[in-house]
């Protein structure tokens, strides 16, 4: 209890073992099978303990004469091999499970994000939503901003990855869950976060991709359905992204991301 108490954690972060708090059912889920597993192990950790004490005291050194030799015990030997794979089947199982509904996939999510990742900066599409000119509208990061990914709650997204140089990730910490950008290949995942998740989370890189992968950061703007419908209607008519979230009540972030301008990504954000 004094170190519980000391470590500064709260109840919530205990009873969690120290896995944090996500924003989708996928990391909920994720949530359940960690607790699980910590349970499972504390369960055999005390186990094998007791086991280690009975047996330093039960058997602890009372005078010279050498114990009774034993060659082998067969029933305790059969326990101790079938009881691990056991448990090992028990995780596996759930772990399946688990991975299983992270990875699945809907035939129609319900909004459809493209991912693309640049050294050293973040271009999101939305290839369904066309301006004027018939053309995906989105955000593009610059040297001086970094670029904001707006989705709504309560709604399946998918997320479409694409990379034009080297392997890059696609990581939001509230997610969760990260996945790995790779040029020549398309990746992609869903999730949906909860409603009563909006707000404004942090996006970075989560794979080594150069001199500037550091400074390689992107927001996550949850909004409410309603609020990302006005925000659509906005960025068709011709609004940057940081106008489009003024106009639905929603502060943009202006962070300066790279110490240096490049031709490729010096571009003004749409």
């Amino acid at each position: 209890m004094t170190a519980l108490t000391l470590s500064g954690c709260s109840t919530e972060e205990v009873l969690r073992f120290g896995w944090p708090k996500g924003i989708t059912p996928q990391a909920d889920q994720m949530m359940d099978l960690w607790t699980g597993s910590v349970i499972a192990a504390l369960a055999v950790g005390v186990f094998v303990w007791g086991l280690i004490f009975w047996a330093v005291i039960r058997y602890r050194k009372k005078s010279d004469e050498l114990p009774t030799q034993t060659r082998f015990n067969l029933p305790i030997e059969i326990l101790y091999t079938a009881v691990p794979f056991l448990i090992i089947a028990v995780l596996f199982y759930y772990t399946a499970i688990v991975q299983t509904f992270v990875d699945k996939q809907k035939a129609n999510p319900d909004v459809t994000v493209s991912v693309v990742a640049f050294k050293w900066n973040w271009q999101f599409l939305y290839p369904e939503e066309l301006d004027a000119d018939r053309q995906p509208i989105g955000t593009i990061g610059s040297t001086e901003q970094i670029p904001v990914l707006v989705v709504p709650t309560g709604e399946r997204i998918r997320f479409v990855e694409t990379s034009n140089d080297v392997i890059h990730s696609f990581w939001v910490p509230a997610l969760l869950f990260k996945r790995d950008v790779i040029p020549g290949r398309t990746n992609s995942f869903e999730a949906t976060i909860n409603k009563g998740e909006e707000g404004a989370y942090v996006g970075r890189c989560a794979e080594l991709c150069g001199t500037y992968h550091a400074n390689m950061n992107f927001e996550l703007r949850a909004v409410t359905s309603e609020k990302f419908d006005q925000f659509i209607a906005a960025k068709k008519s011709g609004a940057s992204t940081y106008d489009a979230l003024q106009s639905i009540g929603e502060s943009p972030t202006a962070t300066t991301t790279h110490p240096f301008k490049t031709k490729r990504d010096a571009r003004t954000p749409s």
